[in-house]
């Protein structure tokens, strides 16, 4: 916890001799942890409040206060860049703290360290300290009849606490959802990173693409800079009226910054990276696919020069450290024969970005689709972008309460794809093995079969535990 004496706290010295819990019990201590965090307010019933996330981080010392951070908010691509951005600023020799959402398999995953996530017990440690404290403030909401600290509020105070503990020099903090009102908009960021925005929660952040870049716009702080990526022209009017009124600095893709060029290789794809300062970086390897990934680069470098006073950076370094870049879950290969792949998206301008990279980079001949969507999600609209690029869909649910019923999600994806191209597997392991099935079934051989799970980043999650892929 922020401002401990470790003198006070015998675990603190090495010397003490405590044995180390196992992994058994580090693991059921996080089981544990995680299920008081979920016994809270979801993550996706937003309320429209910092106040109660600053109590909790005032009561700790203000640990957000600590560092520099590079804020990350906008549709699709957060997490991506947020890697990215994280990965050059350690290449750089400095201690990173990164908070992402959501997670693919394990809560610790949201919070890392130097790259690395918390370890289970290091997780349960982290709230054992905070969760005093949290109880306060859930004391004062539930005095004044409002809604207890959420389940992403609670987790953003353990992330801003675990940055000051360790300490880090600089965070590079995602927005959970929206900007404006999301948990994480307390800091002072220094950069204000948006990535491209479109229409997704719709029923929480407005129903137009400028009503919802006006959410985004919120992380946008007063004197800071605002590295933009490529926006809808209505999503870039509300930014950058947005960025005038806070005497913000703006940066904007294929202006100020921007990917020069783009070949696909082996593993990924070459780039050459235009900065800030006009430095070009050449012969980027970055191994991800899609040109939404050589975008997504190009917006952390130009975030990190922003940090840094808009110099250049060392373009070794630029090359060392998108060369051992990943985004897990996002066009991630998780087996071969046939090609197996898993994307995140979950909405239908990540399945454009999906579809796009698919034709780009891959030479599947016949792919077949798994596909789950969570209630409230354009179903329609992902399978209808799906469609042209898979032979077939077999349609099934994630674990998540939030899972569309697997009959409803068959009757929309017949409406797109016609009776005889769609299957239903409820069980996603049954789902992979039918799919699998189906994109052999008639290829030579199996050459040229491919499989790509997609839909939810539950699914996502799940579908890398059962092919081992978490591993």
């Amino acid at each position: 916890m922020s401002g401990a004496d470790p003198a006070a706290d015998p675990s603190a010295d090495p010397s003490a001799g405590a044995a180390r819990p196992s992994p058994e019990d580090a693991g059921a201590r996080l089981r544990a942890v995680h299920a008081e965090l979920l016994a809270r307010t979801p993550e996706s019933a937003v309320q429209p409040r910092l106040q109660p996330v600053r109590e909790a981080l005032s009561l700790l010392g203000d640990p957000h206060l600590a560092h520099p951070v590079v804020h990350v908010a906008g549709t699709n691509g957060k997490t991506s860049t947020a890697r990215f951005a994280e990965r050059l600023l350690r290449e750089l020799g400095l201690r990173t703290g990164r908070f992402t959402s959501p997670h693919l398999t394990r809560v610790p995953e949201r919070i890392s360290v130097d790259g690395e996530p918390l370890s289970d017990e290091a997780f349960a440690d982290l709230h054992e300290d905070v969760a005093p404290y949290l109880a306060m403030v859930d004391g004062r909401l539930r005095a004044a009849g409002q809604v207890p600290l959420t389940y992403f509020e609670a987790l953003a105070v353990m992330a801003f606490a675990a940055f000051a503990d360790a300490p880090v020099d600089v965070a590079v903090v995602e927005v959970g959802l929206g900007g404006r009102w999301d948990a994480t908009n307390v800091v002072d960021a220094a950069v204000a990173v948006i990535t491209p925005v479109s229409l997704d929660h719709t029923e929480l952040l407005g129903e137009t693409v400028a009503e919802i870049a006006a959410e985004k716009a919120g992380i946008i702080a007063r004197g800071a800079v605002a590295v933009l990526a490529r926006q809808p022209v209505e999503a870039a009017e509300v930014l950058l009226r947005r960025a005038a009124e806070q005497g913000a600095t703006v940066a904007r893709e294929g202006l100020e910054f921007g990917v020069r060029s783009r070949e696909v290789a082996v593993g990924g794809q070459v780039l050459a990276l235009q900065g800030l300062a006009g430095t070009v970086y050449e012969d980027v390897l970055l191994p991800v696919f899609g040109a939404h990934q050589a975008s997504n680069a190009a917006v952390a470098v130009a975030a990190v020069e922003a940090l840094l006073g808009g110099q250049g950076l060392d373009p070794d370094v630029v090359r060392a450290a998108l060369a051992d870049a990943s985004s897990p879950g996002r066009l991630e290969v998780v087996r071969r024969s046939p090609t197996v792949l898993v994307d995140a998206a979950h909405n239908p301008a990540g399945a454009e970005a999906l579809v796009a990279a698919l034709e780009d980079s891959f030479d599947c001949t016949r792919l077949v689709g798994v596909v789950a969507v969570l209630e409230g999600k354009d179903a329609a609209g992902i399978l209808d972008v799906l469609e042209p690029a898979l032979e077939e869909v077999v349609v099934t649910r994630s674990a998540s309460p939030r899972a569309m019923d697997v009959d409803d999600l068959a009757e929309v994806a017949r409406d797109v794809f016609g009776e005889d191209r769609v299957h239903v597997a409820p069980r996603l392991d049954d789902a992979l093995q039918v799919a699998v099935d189906r994109a052999e079934s008639e290829a030579p051989g199996g050459l040229g079969a491919g499989v790509v799970v997609t839909g939810s980043v539950t699914l996502v999650g799940e579908a890398r535990v059962l092919l081992r892929a978490d591993r």
